[in-house]
C-alpha cells in the first residue's frame, strides 16, 4: 500500500484524506480549533462562500468562491484529488450543510471533517433547550408550507431560514394556522460581534415593520402555543376528514389510521397511492416523516386536483420533488415508469386481479402492501390473493353517531375488507 492510500473500513484500498472539510462560525478563524486551523494553513486550494472565503488571509493561494447552482463546482470536486483542498462550510458541514453532497462524490475517508458548532446549537444554547428536544427544520431551498407537518401545540422547533425576509413570513404563517401568540426568538449572525436577538410573538412579528436587528443570516426558535383548535397537528396520523378537499370518495379517519399502521412507514421508503382520491393516505405517509417519498396515481382529473389542492395546505406540496409526485393514469397501465415502491397502497380498481398481481410483483423485498376493498368483486380479489400467498384480511366497519330526532342512533358506514401482506 502506498502513502497515499490507505484502507477503508470496508476493505478498499482509497486515496489518503486531501479534502479538508472546515466549519467556520460567524466569528472567523478565530473562533475554530487548533487542528482546523492547522488545515486552513495547508492547504493549496479552497473553495467556500465569499463570507467565508473573506476570513482567510491575503497570501495568493486560489479562492474558488461558490457558483449558483452549487452543483457544477460539486461535480468538479473529485478533479482535485491530489491536491490540498479546503472546503469551507458554516458550523457543522454535515447538519444541513455541504457535507451530505460532498459525500455523494469523495469517500469520507479522503476527507478530513473539522465542524464547528451550528447554528442550531448556539440559539439552543441560548435559550437553554435541549438539542433532544428540539425539532430542526430547514427552508433553504423548500416552500414556507412545508413547515405545516410540524405545527404542534408545545412543539420546539428551530427553523434555519433562507434570508431576513423569512421570519416575518413564518410568523404570518403561524398567525394564518392559529399560533399566533408562540413567542419566536430570531437569531441573526450568532457567535459574531453584531449578533442580535429579537423575541415577539409570531403576532406581532408578522406586522411589525422591518426590523434592521434582523438580518440575512438569521435562524428562529420558537416553542408553539395553539390558539383553540387551529391546524395544530399531532404526532400520530389521524387527520379530520374536514382538513382534506374530496368529494366524498376519502378514506375515512379510522380505516385511514389503521391503513397506515399496516403500511408500516420506515425511514426514506417510496408509497405508491393507487385509486389516490383526495391524496388523504399518501399525505399522512408524507407528514409522518421528512424522509418519506410517495407516488399518488389517480385516473380522475378532478379527484387529482383536490389532492394537489390538500397537499399544498397540508404542507406537502406535489411540486416539492422528490417527496410527493402525482400521476394522472389508471394503473396499472401507468406504473410502469415508476420506481419500484418499499409499500403500496391500493384504494381503488380492484375489480380483478390484475392490479394487485403488478403491485406485487414491483414490490420490493421486505415490502408491505394494503388493499381496501369496499365491493363484492374486490373483495373476492383480495381473497384469492390471500388463498395463493397467505398474510392478513381483515373485516373494518366504523359506526358513527348520528340524531335521530332529539335522540341519537349509531349509523354504520360500509364494510372495508383489507388485505396485509409482507413480501419475503
Amino acid at each position: 500500500m502506498t502513502a497515499r492510500e490507505t484502507a477503508s473500513p470496508m476493505g478498499k484500498n482509497t486515496e489518503a484524506p486531501w479534502l479538508s472539510l472546515v466549519g467556520i462560525g460567524d466569528d472567523g478563524i478565530e473562533g475554530i480549533g487548533k487542528s482546523a486551523r492547522e488545515a486552513i494553513s495547508h492547504a493549496e486550494i479552497f473553495i467556500g462562500g465569499e463570507r467565508h472565503l473573506a476570513f482567510l488571509p491575503e497570501d495568493g493561494r486560489p479562492r474558488i468562491p461558490w457558483p449558483s447552482p452549487l452543483q457544477n463546482l460539486i461535480d468538479q470536486i473529485p478533479g482535485y484529488r491530489g491536491k490540498k483542498l479546503c472546503v469551507l462550510a458554516t458550523g457543522d458541514p454535515f447538519f444541513f450543510g455541504i457535507g451530505a453532497r460532498l459525500a455523494e462524490k469523495v469517500p469520507i475517508e479522503e476527507m478530513k471533517v473539522y465542524p464547528a458548532p451550528s447554528s442550531f446549537n448556539l440559539a439552543l444554547s441560548r435559550l437553554g433547550w435541549s438539542l433532544p428536544g428540539v425539532r430542526a427544520v430547514s427552508l433553504h431551498g423548500r416552500p414556507l408550507r412545508s413547515l405545516l407537518p410540524h405545527l404542534m401545540d408545545k412543539a420546539r422547533l428551530a427553523i434555519l431560514t433562507a434570508n431576513r425576509d423569512s421570519p416575518r413570513e413564518i410568523a404570518g404563517l403561524l398567525e394564518a394556522e392559529g399560533f399566533g401568540a408562540s413567542i419566536l426568538h430570531v437569531f441573526s449572525h450568532l457567535g459574531g460581534k453584531d449578533e442580535t436577538h429579537v423575541i415577539l410573538t409570531a403576532r406581532e412579528l408578522a406586522s411589525a415593520q422591518p426590523d434592521g436587528r434582523i438580518r440575512d443570516l438569521n435562524i428562529v426558535a420558537t416553542k408553539l402555543t395553539a390558539e383553540g383548535r387551529g391546524l395544530s397537528g399531532h404526532l400520530l396520523p389521524g387527520l379530520e376528514e374536514e382538513r382534506f378537499r374530496h368529494d366524498g370518495q376519502i378514506t375515512k379517519r379510522e380505516i385511514r389510521i389503521l391503513t397506515l399502521a399496516a403500511l408500516m412507514p420506515k425511514p426514506g421508503d417510496l408509497l405508491w397511492d393507487i385509486g389516490a382520491g383526495s391524496g388523504s393516505v399518501s399525505i399522512e405517509w408524507l407528514r409522518a416523516d421528512p424522509s418519506l417519498e410517495a407516488v399518488a396515481v389517480e385516473k380522475s382529473k378532478a379527484r387529482l386536483e383536490n389532492l394537489q389542492a390538500n397537499a399544498e395546505a397540508l404542507g406537502v406540496p406535489a411540486h416539492s420533488v422528490p417527496r410527493l409526485r402525482a400521476v394522472h393514469g389508471e394503473a396499472p397501465g401507468c406504473l410502469t415508469t415508476l420506481p419500484d415502491p418499499d409499500a403500496v397502497f391500493i384504494g381503488g380498481g380492484l375489480r380483478d386481479g390484475t392490479l394487485i398481481e403488478n403491485c406485487w410483483s414491483r414490490l420490493k423485498p421486505g415490502g408491505r402492501l394494503v388493499a381496501n376493498a369496499v365491493t363484492l368483486e374486490g373483495e373476492a380479489a383480495l381473497q384469492r390473493f390471500f388463498s395463493a400467498r397467505s398474510g392478513d384480511l381483515v373485516r373494518l366497519q366504523v359506526s358513527r353517531l348520528h340524531p335521530t330526532g332529539r335522540l341519537h342512533s349509531w349509523r354504520p358506514g360500509s364494510p372495508i375488507t383489507q388485505l396485509r401482506v409482507t413480501k419475503p
